[in-house]
């Protein structure tokens, strides 16, 4: 795997640009936020990276940041989000700013960014937001954010899939669970409050 690199940008047009490390020139995609920091043609930078290997591709993604990276690996875990989506969500909003509107179940400011629709966005909060608490300190992400991060159990992870089997929406079955101290319940106790709330 290559974690980082340091050379000198020979090429850049973004999200794409060719950095050449002592004489191998690497084609790096990044998301705007690295680019916009990047220095002018033919000077030093070092970047994070994250190898994507795929059976007709091997694909290279920079960040400025560990926590951008970081995030992006994230994502990645995240059902039907890819390299591509990944790199476009970073580009549209800054770390704090996307844990932000994932821990508040804000999904109105995430289908703002380009490529995600409705369900992506409800894909996003539901599946990010135990990651986000996991990874948090490690991103860096501000002590106010992780703070209001709601608990998890496997109990309330069942309970959330139990309530989008009986038809509701991931992100209202969510917010049904999160609107009561689910902590130290069974996932029967959970729906049935749930369920006696909404």
């Amino acid at each position: 795997m290559i974690g980082r690199l340091t050379g000198i940008i020979i090429e850049k047009q973004p999200p794409e640009m060719v950095l050449d490390v002592h004489g191998v020139g690497y084609e790096v995609s990044a998301p705007m936020s690295t680019f916009v920091n990047l220095p002018p043609l033919n000077e030093k930078v070092s970047l994070y990276t994250h190898l994507v290997v795929r059976e007709d591709a091997q694909l290279l993604y920079g960040f400025a940041t560990q926590r951008e990276r970081l995030l992006f690996r994230s994502l990645l875990k995240v059902n039907g989000v890819g390299a591509k989506l990944a790199l476009t969500i970073l580009s549209g909003s800054d770390v704090d700013s996307f844990a932000r509107s994932v821990l508040e179940g804000d999904a109105a400011s995430l289908t703002r960014l380009p490529g995600v629709g409705k369900k992506t966005a409800d894909r996003l909060i539901i599946e990010m937001r135990d990651r986000l608490k996991e990874v948090g300190s490690a991103m860096g992400l501000d002590d106010q954010i992780t703070t209001n991060m709601p608990s998890s159990s496997g109990a309330r992870k069942e309970a959330l899939e139990a309530l989008i089997a009986l038809g509701y929406k991931a992100a209202e079955a969510d917010r049904m669970i999160r609107s009561f101290d689910a902590q130290d319940m069974t996932t029967e106790q959970i729906i049935r409050q749930a369920l006696q709330r909404n």
